[in-house]
């Protein structure tokens, strides 16, 4: 039995990681700002460091950024921009300095430093450049959760996609739209969609925690390739409803809602291969994005429903 702490443990990532923790038998302590069961707080990791008989731990934190309820002020950007990298930092410091380090350090970071290309495809050896904001933040997170080269935890770092999830991300937030017969493509549709289930990207994290050979950077995307107008037929078609062209929400009301920089995670997107995930023994659950939006969207109604 492994013993795990989550730091971003009650985010939408990390909330799915802990449950298949749980169902594998594993213990998971969340690190929060408040106390409570099976948490372990920020102020309990300053005065006591990491808990010697921790196993492996996951840092999932970090600012949502796709939340339309928060305008992309610089105020904003930088709360993206220190719930991911203060928190790593602060948790590279907790393992650097434990007399009884974890054997695994496990991390996430975005596709964002793979720029935007028609034709280029992405794998964990391509080049991550800085071009802009979020190229600059993946950069700069995945720097800041580098171990020194003395501590000898095994480490490794998942590039997620976009998280398709009942229970939040991408398609709560398109859901009301898709039920009113107004969803289809955002702008011209052709651009790639780097997309994950949200059951797998815990799986990548659970498999890379029990398998010793995991390290490095891992693409956490499917292994399907697909445009944003494939999946917008792909979840039109799991509500049964039509797949407009274009749709309710536009390309200019993404821009409203998320800002131009912040709109380009939707309007732009990267060909992306998970090769090393899946040369490191990783099964895919959902690796067809009509199974993920169906599983995605029968989560959802349950969770209207209870």
């Amino acid at each position: 039995m492994e013993k795990v702490i989550i730091a971003g443990g009650t985010g939408l990532v990390g909330h799915h990681l802990r449950k298949l923790l749980l169902e594998n038998g594993h213990k998971v302590m969340i690190v929060s700002r408040r106390p409570g069961k099976d948490t372990q707080t920020w102020n309990d990791l300053d005065r006591n460091g990491i808990p010697e008989d921790t196993t492996a731990v996951v840092n999932v934190a970090g600012e949502n950024i796709l939340n339309p309820l928060k305008r992309w002020t610089p105020e904003f950007m930088e709360k993206v921009r220190s719930s991911r990298i203060e928190t790593s930092k602060k948790l590279v410091s907790y393992i650097s300095q434990s007399k009884s380090p974890p054997k695994v350090f496990a991390s996430i970071s975005g596709v964002a430093g793979y720029k935007p290309s028609p034709t280029e495809v992405y794998t964990e050896d391509s080049l991550v450049q800085d071009f802009d904001f979020l190229s600059k933040l993946v950069i700069d997170w995945e720097i800041s959760s580098k171990l020194p080269e003395n501590v000898k935890t095994r480490q490794f770092t998942v590039r997620s996609g976009v998280v398709l999830a009942g229970d939040g991300g991408m398609i709560q937030q398109l859901y009301p739209s898709y039920f009113l017969g107004g969803g289809g493509k955002i702008g011209k549709g052709t651009q790639w969609l780097p997309w994950i289930h949200v059951n797998d990207l815990a799986g990548i994290f659970h498999h890379g925690i029990i398998t010793d050979s995991v390290n490095g950077v891992l693409n956490g995307v499917s292994p399907q390739a697909i445009t944003n107008k494939e999946f917008s037929e792909a979840l039109a078609k799991s509500m049964s409803r039509p797949a407009l062209v274009p749709g309710f929400v536009n390309e200019a009301t993404i821009k409203v809602m998320f800002g131009s920089e912040r709109a380009k995670i939707i309007l732009e997107g990267q060909q992306v291969s998970p090769d090393r995930t899946l040369k490191n023994g990783y099964v895919y659950k959902y690796p067809e994005i009509s199974d993920a939006c169906k599983a995605a969207v029968a989560n959802f109604a349950i969770k209207r429903s209870v």
